[in-house]
């Protein structure tokens, strides 16, 4: 029982440690820049699906956004087309910030669960040990 809670915390460890992944890219672009032409910065996606033979959770891809990269008005920026407009990805920072916080508590909470199993364990050898 208790290898099983640390097996399945791991899985959301490192779950979470990919979200975390994700969301670190989409915050470190949220102001790049680019060339008329050129397609923006996409929001990454982590797709998580169910363990089917163990349980847990298993990361099955990153997915890139489909939604349309924004169009700001900035004639005197290097990478404005000819009618003005720079393309900036279509990624919220507010949204990004709350994800984070999200999948931050989500990494913490798994790590404890490793933890408390993990002490649960030590006792349960100090019983057969008759300490």
């Amino acid at each position: 029982m208790t290898f099983d809670a640390i097996g399945v915390a791991g899985t959301g460890l490192d779950t979470h440690r990919k979200w975390l992944d994700a969301l670190s890219d989409n915050i470190a672009n949220v102001n790049t820049a680019t060339p008329a032409g050129q397609a923006p910065y996409r929001e990454k996606f982590v797709v998580v699906r169910e363990g089917v033979d163990s349980p847990g959770v298993y990361v099955d891809g990153v997915e890139e956004s489909q939604a349309e990269g924004k169009r700001v008005y900035d004639p005197s920026h290097p990478y404005a087309d000819a009618k003005g407009y720079v393309q900036y990805p279509n990624v919220d920072l507010g949204d990004q910030m709350s994800m984070l916080i999200l999948a931050q508590r989500g990494y913490q909470a798994n790590a404890a669960v490793v933890d408390r199993a993990k002490t649960l364990y030590e006792s349960a050898l100090q019983i057969g040990r008759g300490a």
